[in-house]
């Protein structure tokens, strides 16, 4: 079987190395065609390198990408044709209204007067902004302009949108709009989405699949559901203590039914084959040591605690290295 049939992106191998750094360390995975692909990673991760060489905005320094069956280095012009790319910061002119931010992206495009008057109606009401084609951009909450952005990156017709943080800096009203409009996309076409984003919530309720990098390598991928069952212990109990002692954490590792214990910013999470059996634990042994426990909870694995695990840090704790950039990284 033909891979490229199946594949939308197929990474082998790929490097990129600044001097004697190196950002992406041989990395290689395939994004299913009509897959929501989340890519997550912390500050450094490589993470922006990995998309920058995927959109053939950096070459690699070895290894392959083929994205939509065009390598990204041999047939550069073959990619950009065949993706969108929605930035985080808002690029939408808010001067214009919103037909006219589509009617601007058309042409550069090249699309046909009859395409233009075609198209940019459909795209407008895909994404609930028919009533709003006329009004300034200006005026838009941040979830429509981000509504409206995604149409505009939309109007070439690429097989592959890629979508960098989404929803960041948006209400919960807006961020369930756009997340609503991400799936009504994959549901009615063959559209494949690579998405990255800093909410855990975000990319377990829309990816199919996940993978994490850190450190320029990628350390984990499956689907949100196999990724959790990967983390040692299917519980995890979250608890605070005043003044432990210097062997506490050792002593921890030996409760019954812990499978793993990390502590972050003052807080104990320990991945549990029982939560309620480790909670038991915890409390006859913080009396028997005289350690005051100040909160203690349990829960069952959430992505966050895949993040943890594989990474050693909390994903909405890392200050996010696209926030810190200009948008221009994807127009450079």
């Amino acid at each position: 079987m033909n891979t490229t049939e199946t594949n939308a992106i197929e990474v082998v191998k790929l490097t990129k190395q600044f001097g004697d750094f190196v950002a992406v360390n041989e990395v290689s995975f395939t994004v299913h065609t009509g897959e929501i692909f989340g890519l997550l990673g912390p500050n450094g991760a490589g993470k922006t390198t990995l998309i920058r060489m995927m959109t053939t905005l950096t070459p690699p320094t070895s290894g392959t990408a083929v994205v939509a069956g065009n390598d990204v280095v041999t047939d550069a012009d073959g990619v950009r044709h065949a993706i969108g790319v929605i930035p985080q910061a808002h690029t939408s002119d808010p001067e214009l209204t919103a037909r006219e931010n589509m009617l601007i992206h058309a042409k550069l495009y090249g699309l046909s007067r009859v395409q233009r008057q075609v198209l940019i109606p459909q795209l407008l009401e895909s994404v609930g902004l028919s009533d709003f084609a006329d009004k300034l951009v200006g005026s838009f909450s941040g979830g429509m302009r981000r509504r409206l952005e995604i149409a505009r990156g939309l109007v070439h017709s690429p097989k592959i949108l890629f979508l960098d943080e989404p929803t960041t800096g948006l209400d919960p009203v807006s961020r369930t709009s756009v997340w609503e409009m991400i799936n009504k996309l994959k549901q009615a076409s063959s559209l494949t989405i690579l998405l990255t984003t800093h909410y855990m919530d975000e990319a377990d309720q829309l990816c199919d699949r996940i993978a994490i990098v850190d450190h320029g390598l990628l350390v984990a991928l499956d689907t949100p559901a196999r990724l959790k069952d990967s983390v040692p212990g299917t519980d995890i109990v979250e608890a605070e203590f005043d003044n432990p002692p210097a062997d506490w954490h050792a002593s921890l590792e030996k409760l019954d039914g812990a499978a793993s214990v990390t502590d972050h910013d003052g807080v104990t999470h320990i991945a549990s084959h029982s939560g309620p059996l480790t909670v038991g634990e915890l409390m006859n042994l913080a009396r028997d040591r005289g350690v005051t426990v100040r909160r203690v909870s349990v829960q069952g694995t959430t992505l966050d605690d895949v993040f943890l695990y594989y990474t050693g840090r909390q994903l909405r704790d890392v200050a996010s290295e696209e926030t810190r950039r200009d948008v221009s990284y994807l127009y450079k």
